[in-house]
């Protein structure tokens, strides 16, 4: 499948980092495209709050400002805004058309609508809109999950009626306008899920997301309702893993069907010193089974201070190309910032790469299946 949007196609299934505030961590946009990235997430919540839409459109919108030229999916704050809430309920209220609350909890109050949370992503010219939802935690009981999908569905619809507004008055003459996705939410719940799949179809959206925590409490992938829900989404239209990004679950979860994933996983662990690497010395080698496929190297290790090998001897990334372990060792021993943009290049390289084989996967099953 591939996925058209303004700034170009996409073929799924594909991994976007995040670049939340406008940025992936430690790189500029030439450093990410030179990856094999095709994408980026980045994050309306904190973009709402520095520099502001009305920034960022006065200066062409986010591609323009971040000097990025593929697709921008930016998601709807709903979810850092639940966490904030979720970690501190003082700071603001979910009511029935709206969330207020206050970030820093002094007197600025914030209020994010499903109206407001459109304009903003329509402002930045994002390819891919989110519409706002109602995130729900793992622990959280039947009652909650219920009201959220009730939310979810209700907030979806504005969404969808305020996109197709501005979309009409952005976009009118053309026949191409951003993709909206929807969220399903319901927790759990075969049956929230259902129902909260089924209205959001109804309405009618470019995409879905699963919505939630993807993760139980021991950090293991909920793979039951995450292959349930994704049979609950249309084949034809992107089905979306929402924070999905441990390289095993992003293989377990296109197995059942989802092509779109984001996280902070490569970036993150880059910074870490956390670096991914294939246990294989060619490509063609590496087989997607378990947790076996991968390992990490741990960049302050001693071992790596007079390896003079690449990372990798299946990466092609600028870094594999030019430096070192042991430089990497070096870099990050004295702390120095090129060892964070060298690690980021090639962790994010090692997710295209993983996205390249997932997809020769799925197409030599397709044939199979043809047979």
């Amino acid at each position: 499948m591939t996925l058209e949007t303004l700034h170009g196609p996409v073929e799924l299934p594909a991994f976007f980092p995040d670049g939340t505030r406008g940025v992936v961590r430690a790189l500029d946009a030439q450093d990410v495209r030179g990856t094999g990235t095709p994408g980026i997430v980045m994050n309306t919540y904190h973009l709402l709050r520095h520099p502001g839409p009305r920034v960022i459109a006065h200066l062409g919108g986010l591609h323009r400002f971040c000097g990025w030229d593929g697709p921008i999916l930016t998601d709807s704050g709903g979810f850092q805004v639940y966490s904030l809430l979720r970690e501190n309920p003082r700071l603001g209220v979910v009511r029935r058309n709206e969330v207020i609350f206050s970030p820093d909890g002094g007197k600025e109050k914030v209020v994010l609508s499903p109206e407001k949370a459109i304009q903003a992503q329509m402002a930045f010219r994002s390819d891919i809109v989110m519409c706002l939802d109602w995130c729900t935690h793992p622990e959280d009981p039947y009652e909650v999950n219920r009201q959220s999908v009730e939310t979810t569905i209700r907030w979806a619809r504005r969404c969808r009626e305020e996109f197709d507004r501005l979309v009409g008055e952005m976009y009118r003459g053309s026949e191409r306008r951003p993709l909206l996705f929807a969220v399903v939410q319901g927790g759990g719940d075969r049956a929230l899920r259902r129902e909260c799949a089924e209205a959001l179809k109804e309405i009618g959206f470019d995409g879905y997301g699963f919505g939630g925590w993807p993760l139980d409490q021991e950090n293991r992938l909920v793979e039951e309702i995450l292959a349930y829900t994704a049979e609950l989404m249309p084949d034809h239209l992107p089905k979306y893993a929402m924070g999905v990004g441990k390289p095993e679950n992003v293989v377990a979860c296109a197995r059942m069907g989802y092509n779109l994933f984001d996280c902070v996983i490569p970036t993150r662990d880059a910074r870490h010193l956390r670096i991914y690497v294939f246990n294989a010395e060619r490509l063609e080698e590496v087989r997607l089974e378990g947790r076996e496929f991968y390992r990490t190297l741990y960049m302050q290790d001693r071992e790596h201070m007079r390896d003079d090998r690449p990372l990798s001897p299946v990466c092609d990334c600028y870094t594999c190309r030019h430096y070192s372990r042991a430089y990497l060792y070096h870099l990050f021993r004295i702390e120095d910032s090129l060892a964070l943009r060298l690690a980021t290049i090639h962790n994010l390289r090692f997710y295209a790469q993983l996205m390249e084989l997932i997809r020769k996967e799925l197409r030599e099953k397709e044939r199979q299946g043809q047979r």
